[in-house]
């Protein structure tokens, strides 16, 4: 762990369209996250929070501001750039698990690698494999595998290139409960033991609570931000915010 934040929005903001007409998903959002932290954002529908992960994680450009991942700034990249900077240092588990399907779970796991252009290591994939407890299903396809399996293979994948950071879309939205349990131990465990920084967007306050802290958005700005939430307590505030953003409209 370093001093320096594994990712950090400075003054981000982004407007689908024309810039005076536009929606403005994010409007001067500044966050700086600690490296080996394990965050949750969360806000209501239309909160802005999808759009924060992907300009955070060098998906979509930013309208103004800046965006620096291990201390390096990202705004103004090309696609080639960026490409090529997120398969070193970024690594993604999404809701929908997208691995792929004629690919066993040790080729899924390996594959960042290989995009990388980096030497695969069948020893780390496999240790891997085995932190997340599917060593014994490596050769299986992921039509072979549950979600929440695949989910853990999901999650090896995105740990092999050992990444500055990892964001998390949803990864427990499509999973039943004692998946999502599972899948949620294991991102606390890569934060607090592998000391890997962790950014997720859920909905879900029993997923929120698993993270050291919460960033709440509501209209594309930070509203709060909560340290050692409890599940009750993410979901009072939610209620509020909800609330909140239903009399403001």
């Amino acid at each position: 762990m370093t001093d320096q934040p594994a990712v950090e929005l400075q003054a981000v903001s982004k407007t689908f369209g024309d810039e005076s007409t536009g929606v403005r998903a994010l409007d001067g959002v500044d966050l700086a996250l600690a490296d080996g932290s394990f965050t949750a954002i969360m806000g209501p529908s239309g909160s802005g929070k999808s759009t924060f992960l992907n300009c955070a994680a060098g998906l979509e450009s930013i309208t103004s501001g800046d965006v620096r991942i291990a201390g390096q700034s990202i705004a103004g990249w090309d696609d080639t750039e960026l490409t090529k900077f997120r398969r070193k240092q970024v690594g993604f588990v999404f809701q929908g698990f997208n691995l792929i399907p004629y690919l066993t779970a040790e080729q899924n796991v390996a594959l960042p690698l290989k995009l990388a252009r980096r030497r695969s290591s069948p020893r780390r994939v496999r240790e891997l494999l085995e932190s997340v407890g599917m060593a014994e299903r490596r050769g299986h396809l992921p039509s072979e595998l549950s979600g929440g399996q695949q989910q853990r293979v999901a999650l090896a994948r995105a740990l092999v290139t050992d990444p500055a950071v990892i964001f998390a879309d949803e990864p427990t939205g499509a999973l039943d409960t004692t998946s999502a349990r599972a899948v949620l131990e294991l991102l606390r465990t890569s934060a607090h033991d592998l000391g890997q920084t962790i950014v997720m967007v859920t909905h879900d306050p029993v997923a929120a609570a698993v993270a050291d802290s919460v960033v709440y958005l509501v209209d594309g700005r930070i509203v709060g931000t909560m340290a050692h939430p409890s599940a009750d307590a993410v979901a009072a505030q939610l209620a509020h915010l909800d609330d909140f953003t239903a009399v403001a409209r």
